[in-house]
């Protein structure tokens, strides 16, 4: 994996991945505990309305922006986007009431809209060759996990000297790290021989690629295995360490951390597990590990909820769900590549991005707002939507013919 950073537009554009990402993790630390300290036990009600606004900006916000920043430098594109990060982070440390988090949230994700596909749809363009494309996937991963470990670890020494407030200002300083490596990084120039297309038509491109590749219709429905398990995570870890355990704030650094862990180990063995068994079987399995987790998350939770114990079987669940996490999104960009041609590379993204997290409207809802009545049937819930994504994505991996498998794909775009 570290072949790939010898490119050096790629380091560049990694390097402010990482960067970007640490400041996003001390985000989600200071979000949760802000919402605890403004809801209390209500918490998961909050992030659960929080990270749904949010997943609302990816779904309806992504397309239309892709559509018309397209034939724009990605640099103006990814820089401005960083920018308005910075400003919305810094706004977060004065909120006192939860309908300030809802707008913020809304607009900084809006951000984050632009920026992501934008970002992702680079780097086939910088590694054109497959297997350092996978490579650079896997890395891109690594960054991911490290940061899910890092970043709560990080929030947690921070937390001993400083209030959660100021993690806000990590966020910020994040983001301008990463605009200024972006401003300063030759990124490749826009294709000049595009075919002249509305705004409509490109609006529509994505999708319709995803609804006529069989690839793409089995990384959909993946994308909602992923969904429920980590929404499960995201949403509910401050109320289990807090409001059910018991635990100080640093305790919810420590259970996002877990979470990382086993995304961590899982995405430093991709590239030699995807050769072996191929894209889909990796995929595959890692819907079966998330339904498992899940499956565990319903013991453990009735056993916290009513002993008020269970903090290591907790973090081991949470373990299993960022490993099973890794297992279908790490590779998952390699079907995206396969199916995509420059021309319309990005507006693919963006439709992965976009349908990804529409699959979060359902499950977020389900964490946040069920399990503010009952944590239980919240867990058991998200089990049930693991299960039929998993049994879906199975039949349809074993309609296609060929198997659908990488090496094996023929995809029409």
């Amino acid at each position: 994996m570290i072949q790939v950073l010898r490119n050096r537009t790629y380091r560049s554009l990694f390097s402010a991945q990482v960067i970007a990402l640490v400041g996003t993790g001390l985000l989600t630390v200071a979000l949760g505990l802000l919402a605890f300290d403004l809801a209390g036990a209500a918490a998961g009600s909050v992030l659960g309305t929080a990270l749904t606004i949010k997943m609302v900006a990816y779904v309806g916000v992504a397309p239309l922006i892709a559509a018309v920043v397209d034939r724009l430098p990605k640099k103006a594109v990814l820089v401005s986007a960083d920018v308005i990060r910075l400003l919305i982070a810094m706004m977060l440390p004065f909120v006192t009431e939860t309908w300030q988090i809802y707008v913020l949230v809304f607009v900084l994700q809006s951000a984050s809209a632009t920026f992501t596909p934008a970002f992702q749809s680079l780097i086939p363009s910088v590694l054109p060759e497959p297997r350092d494309y996978t490579r650079a996937l896997a890395l891109s991963r690594l960054a991911y996990d490290l940061e899910a470990l890092l970043s709560p670890l990080l929030a947690a020494v921070l937390l001993t000297v400083i209030s959660y407030n100021n993690l806000f200002l990590g966020t910020a300083v994040g983001f301008a790290a990463s605009a200024a490596l972006v401003v300063t990084t030759r990124l490749p120039a826009l294709s000049h021989d595009q075919p002249a297309s509305s705004f409509w038509q490109r609006l529509s491109t994505g999708m319709r690629v995803f609804a006529r590749s069989p690839s793409l219709r089995f990384l959909m429905l993946t994308n909602i295995v992923v969904a429920a398990g980590t929404a499960l995570v995201l949403v509910n870890s401050v109320v289990y360490a807090k409001g059910v355990l018991g635990f100080d704030d640093a305790a919810l650094a420590v259970a996002l951390g877990a979470y990382g862990v086993g995304s961590l180990v899982v995405a430093l063995n991709i590239p030699w597990v995807v050769e072996r068994i191929g894209v889909t079987r990796t995929m595959l399995t890692g819907t079966a590990v998330v339904v498992s987790g899940l499956v565990a998350a319903i013991g453990v939770t009735i056993i916290a909820v009513d002993t008020g114990t269970g903090w290591w079987a907790l973090l081991i669940v949470w373990l299993i769900l960022g490993a099973g996490t890794s297992l279908i999104n790490t590779p998952s960009s390699r079907l995206l590549a396969e199916a995509s041609t420059p021309t319309n590379r990005n507006l693919l993204y963006t439709a992965q991005f976009a349908l990804s997290h529409a699959c979060f409207l359902i499950t977020y809802p389900l964490a946040g707002w069920l399990g503010a009545t009952s944590l239980p049937a919240a867990a058991e819930a998200l089990a049930g939507v693991g299960v039929l994504g998993t049994i879906a994505a199975l039949l349809l991996h074993r309609r296609q013919t060929p198997p659908a498998d990488i090496d094996h794909l023929t995809t029409t775009t």
